[in-house]
């Protein structure tokens, strides 16, 4: 008998209360009844985003969300500033070409992450006024995390709008949006909140309102006019993905149950057994241990090992899934996540998997030693 596990940096397990909302039977969307039940979800997203701002709720995956900050908040020929530290920093550049906008690229090393002294001497030495910074939380390709407190204090005191994405960050690592001045944050549903793919979110400041009323991009589903409008009347602009709302409310009450500070840190916790875990088998980690992530940690496959092979086995054959690794770093690392519906015995299943498969593959250590500094940590 086979048992399936996904600790993948997305999708993650769905809890039961997830499933059971999802099962229910569906409504029309234009009532008083979904709009009571839309407004309870925008209120618990307010709280996972630590903001008062206006949150916008889309049928998309977040890279919907991530369109709407690019096309409502600037014009074709207006300069940004894109941060590319792994293959979903890259997306923010692709998006600006994609609507005319000049993107300045700063490429830093793939396991470090930007900084504030980068971006701020990036705007000194330009002759262009930069109305965008746009950067990633968590980068999952490399399993680094971004100062998004200092960047945003670099920017406080200008009129160019902090744009991130927290995609796989948002409900996993502290982001205090209105507190360190954060204009726009988008995330997706499939991670730290607990729920299949197709939502996405945007939270919108009144700095980077102004900048949507301006706008000479072309959009039309994205439009976060629209979506204003819209909520004046507690509704959305277009048919909305009415059962993923409605389980979107289960999973933000079990994040609240759980009390925002207490998710950081069991997700810190579980993230912190994987690196222990991985030093304590004599491998490496990718990121550099001040950047590393506390949602997915970047294992380095060693030598002589097939880090395709490896991942797939744990899939395959024993039902365990994890993340192997993207672009350059295919079959170079392997992925474990520590966000959503996970807890240390999840953890402890995996790495146990995760022993046995290198053992078979014929790398050398001792048997259960990664477990055995895994559950140190869980015992602090």
């Amino acid at each position: 008998m086979k048992k399936n596990y996904l600790l993948t940096p997305g999708p993650t397990p769905l809890p039961p209360e997830v499933l059971e909302a999802l099962a229910k039977p569906m409504i029309h969307h234009r009532t008083p009844q979904f709009q009571a039940i839309l407004k309870e979800a925008v209120d618990g997203l307010k709280y996972v985003y630590q903001t008062k701002s206006d949150v916008y709720i889309f049928s998309s995956s977040g890279t919907g969300a991530m369109e709407a900050a690019v096309c409502n908040l600037l014009s074709p020929g207006d300069s940004a500033i894109t941060v590319e530290s792994g293959k979903f920093g890259e997306r923010w550049t692709e998006l600006c070409s994609a609507y005319g906008i000049k993107a300045e690229v700063i490429k830093v090393p793939w396991g470090k992450a930007v900084t504030a002294t980068d971006i701020k001497s990036h705007i000194a030495h330009r002759t262009s006024h930069i109305k965008a910074v746009f950067v990633t939380l968590c980068e999952t390709s490399t399993g680094v995390t971004t100062d998004i407190k200092s960047i945003a204090n670099a920017l406080k005191d200008t009129d160019t709008v902090l744009v991130v994405d927290a995609i796989s960050g948002l409900g996993v690592i502290d982001l205090k949006t209105d507190d360190w001045g954060v204009d726009v944050v988008v995330s997706g549903s499939q991670k730290g909140l607990m729920l299949p793919p197709g939502l996405g979110f945007i939270s919108v400041s009144q700095k980077a309102g102004k900048l949507v009323n301006e706008s000479k991009s072309p959009r039309y589903y994205f439009d976060l006019r629209a979506a204003k409008k819209a909520w004046e009347q507690t509704d959305t602009p277009f048919t909305t993905s009415v059962s993923l709302v409605v389980a979107l409310n289960a999973a933000l009450k079990m994040i609240k149950t759980e009390g925002l500070e207490n998710v950081f840190n069991r997700c810190k916790k579980m993230a912190e057994a994987v690196k222990a875990a991985a030093k304590a088998l004599g491998l490496k980690l990718y990121a550099e241990e001040s950047y590393a992530s506390n949602a997915i940690t970047a294992v380095c496959v060693p030598s002589g090992i097939d880090g395709e092979k490896l991942v797939k086995t744990m899939r395959d054959t024993y039902g365990i899934t994890i993340a192997g690794g993207q672009a350059e770093l295919k079959g170079k690392v392997f992925r474990v996540a520590s966000m959503g519906y996970l807890n240390e015995f999840d953890i402890i299943l995996a790495l146990s998997c995760l022993e046995k498969i290198l053992h078979q593959m014929g790398y050398a250590f001792q048997l259960g030693s990664g477990i055995k500094a895994a559950q140190e940590v869980f015992l602090k």
